[in-house]
């Protein structure tokens, strides 16, 4: 089979970039080895977050580490056994989140988060996926003062600098938006220019299904079995129908780009935040009808299609370790305090993904520097969701010699060799 382009990937970051190579009039094999959207993309909080200009750090204070290590919260846990493999790359987080870095990464990663939306907008419409988006923001909780009124500052300087529209609001007004709520807060920060999405996995299928209608081809296939021709010129795959020959391939793997990257000679430095979900049962009075994350205990209840969404924060483990949701055990009371009308747990098990994460927070996006034909999209962390279709433009603009939208150099693979 002869195709202009591959793309290895199948979740939102992949069928975005197929879809827009598809768009460009670039014959595109979008390859995965299950259905689109139904790994890490499938799991998330369903939020496009145009306020995520500022990726999430790693703790810098000496208390705050000392908290952390005791292990035993709600919005973070690691597997003790895993430390000396990813003790290396959580130094280099460190390093990166230092204060006069982490402004550095903030002023980079700002350009490609402002096209969250607006690029997600369209692809939404073409797709007729209108009845899967809640256009009204999100809400972060504060259970305490203090936290709060630093969080409404952090909010006021983002607004200034990059235009992230918020909204203070007190607890007699989001007691009137969620009267399900069964405590006092003491207040929230609504973030108003976010989009929701009440069912992430379903968006990456009516992608898929627009990318098909516009003639892109997806198959199912081990990407592991990505070859450079023999020539040197293109690229090639077996599948079961053949082999597929393509002058460009895009490795949009997730938490499985390492693999298939260190195979062909990069040592670049990724790394994986694992997290959990669980479903349960909308009360029939007063259902949550907001995004809503609790700033103290870090989870997030979200009305999706399947019910209450509640993700979990941060797991840090070796990728494939067996599953340990004792955050999705901890974090139940805290939501249940919040919003009494929880109902009974719908899913069997607790949903476990793997979020591929660099030291500097900062994606992947651009061409492979030793592999002519060869283009990365890898490592959004926890912005996957939301920047699927700004990386997905940006690529397809550099594999066909387009002005990128943006200045694709801050997401280089070089910034790591």
């Amino acid at each position: 089979m002869q195709a202009d382009s591959i793309v290895l990937g199948a979740g939102i970051v992949g069928v975005s970039i197929a879809l827009h190579l598809q768009m460009r009039g670039l014959s595109t094999v979008l390859v995965d080895r299950r259905g689109a959207g139904e790994e890490t993309s499938y799991g998330n909080a369903g939020l496009i977050q145009r306020e995520g200009v500022m990726p999430h750090a790693f703790p810098q204070g000496l208390a705050d580490l000392l908290r952390y290590g005791v292990n035993d919260r709600t919005d973070m846990h690691y597997h003790l056994a895993a430390l000396p493999r990813i003790a290396p790359f959580l130094a280099r987080y460190w390093w990166h989140s230092r204060p006069e870095n982490y402004r550095k990464v903030v002023t980079a990663y700002a350009p490609l988060i402002a096209a969250a939306v607006t690029e997600h907008a369209p692809l939404i419409e073409k797709a007729g996926a209108d009845d899967l988006i809640v256009r009204q923001g999100w809400y972060l909780l504060f259970r305490e003062e203090q936290e709060r009124d630093e969080a409404f500052r952090k909010a006021e300087r983002l607004e200034r600098d990059f235009g992230i529209n918020h909204d203070v609001v007190r607890n007699d007004e989001i007691r009137r938006k969620e009267p399900g709520l069964g405590i006092d807060v003491a207040g929230a920060l609504h973030w108003a220019d976010p989009w929701s999405i009440r069912d992430p996995g379903g968006l990456v299928k009516r992608y898929l299904a627009l990318f098909e209608s516009l003639g892109g081809t997806f198959v199912n296939a081990d990407a592991m079995a990505l070859q450079q021709r023999s020539s040197g010129a293109g690229w090639q795959l077996p599948v079961a129908s053949g082999v597929i020959e393509a002058k460009d391939a895009v490795v949009a793997l997730g938490p499985w780009a390492g693999d298939l990257t260190d195979r062909l000679g990069y040592s670049l430095p990724l790394a994986v935040k694992r997290g959990y979900h669980m479903h349960y049962a909308q009360p029939a009075a007063n259902p949550l009808t907001s995004w809503v994350l609790d700033s103290k205990y870090g989870y997030l209840l979200t009305p999706m299609v399947r019910g209450v969404r509640l993700t979990t924060g941060a797991e840090f483990a070796l990728r494939d370790a067996p599953s340990t949701p004792v955050q999705v055990d901890r974090d139940e009371p805290w939501a249940r305090e919040l919003f009494p009308g929880l109902g009974t747990r719908v899913d069997a098990e607790p949903w476990k993904g793997a979020r591929p994460i660099t030291p500097d927070m900062m994606p992947i996006i651009g061409p492979a520097p030793k592999h002519k034909g060869l283009w990365f999209a890898i490592g959004h962390a926890h912005h996957g969701m939301t920047l699927g279709p700004a990386t997905g433009r940006l690529i397809a603009e550099m594999v066909t010699g387009d002005t990128p939208f943006i200045d694709p150099a801050a997401f280089s693979a070089t910034r790591f060799m």
